[in-house]
């Protein structure tokens, strides 16, 4: 799907007061967006939005944004080359490791040692390869739960590229059931997991929040783990409540720090108790029990 570009220029206080409120207002919809300087001697700094398909509705939010902010700037668009930037990106990225985990392409198979939990992720549509703070930060808080508490049935939610449900199958060798609202990241997520010899014990479907028959079939959890982000997750408390065993934990990310506080707040509100929290690159991963 071609995917346009939304920018503006502004000085670094009113960019930083644009690109708040952009990301405030565009949070739930997962939209990236950026602030980059352009010049620092004349204090110019560029503010982007990124969308796929029809920008239009996009577009009008932000420029009503604006001018709540009494900033009315003109909003340029530019369209982005249909290019896989993923796939691009990937050549270039090393190898991660998170805790016992190591996530590579095909090209580092030959920096696999021995006693690494190796998964590895092809380009691919889907989010997480392993890179971004949130994914990495969950791996190794996967790898502190399951030694402590030995799971038997886990999901997770929003899966993206797999990489958290393939995690969970190599380290437990439990069956993962990995779902997600998007048909494209699902089939990359069966991909990967067949990639990785898991799937046997990785079921990928495709299902928005808890709605599947498949969760009523396969619950309850005793470890649940979702990367996406703050505000949906905190939507989803009560219903992770009725979906996570008595006892069972919830490994949350996709959450800055700043909303940290707010999350807990949440689950607790749903008998959950917080247990430890890491950081790592301005993101927040929760570890929870009900």
């Amino acid at each position: 799907m071609a995917q346009t570009r939304l920018h503006l220029t502004a000085g670094k206080i009113e960019a930083d007061r644009i690109f708040a409120a952009l990301d405030a207002a565009f949070e739930d919809d997962g939209l990236p967006i950026a602030v980059l300087e352009l010049d620092e001697e004349k204090d110019i700094h560029e503010v982007s939005l990124y969308a796929d398909g029809d920008i239009g509705p996009v577009e009008e939010r932000v420029k009503d944004i604006l001018a709540g902010l009494g900033l009315p700037k003109p909003v340029e668009r530019e369209a982005i080359p249909d290019i896989d930037w993923v796939s691009r990106s990937l050549e270039g990225l090393k190898p991660v490791r998170a805790g016992r985990f190591l996530v590579h392409g095909s090209h580092d198979r030959a920096r696999r040692h021995s006693g690494d939990l190796a998964i590895e992720i092809e380009a691919g549509l889907a989010f997480g390869t392993g890179h971004h703070g949130t994914t990495a930060g969950c791996l190794e808080m996967l790898d502190m739960v399951v030694r402590r508490e030995k799971p038997r049935n886990a999901l997770d939610l929003g899966t993206g590229s797999a990489v958290l449900a393939i995690a969970l199958a190599k380290l437990a060798h439990i069956p993962v059931l990995a779902t997600d609202i998007d048909p494209v990241a699902v089939r990359v997520a069966a991909a990967n997991a067949r990639l990785n010899h898991v799937k046997a014990l990785v079921e990928t479907v495709t299902a928005p929040g808890f709605h599947h028959p498949i969760f009523a079939k396969r619950a309850p959890f005793d470890l649940i783990v979702a990367n996406i982000l703050a505000r949906p997750l905190m939507r989803l408390a009560p219903e992770m409540a009725r979906h996570v065993s008595l006892g069972g934990s919830l490994v949350l990310s996709g959450i800055l720090d700043r909303q940290r506080d707010a999350v807990i707040s949440a689950y607790v509100g749903q008998s959950f108790r917080h247990v430890r929290t890491s950081h790592r690159e301005g993101w927040s991963t929760i570890h929870l029990k009900r």
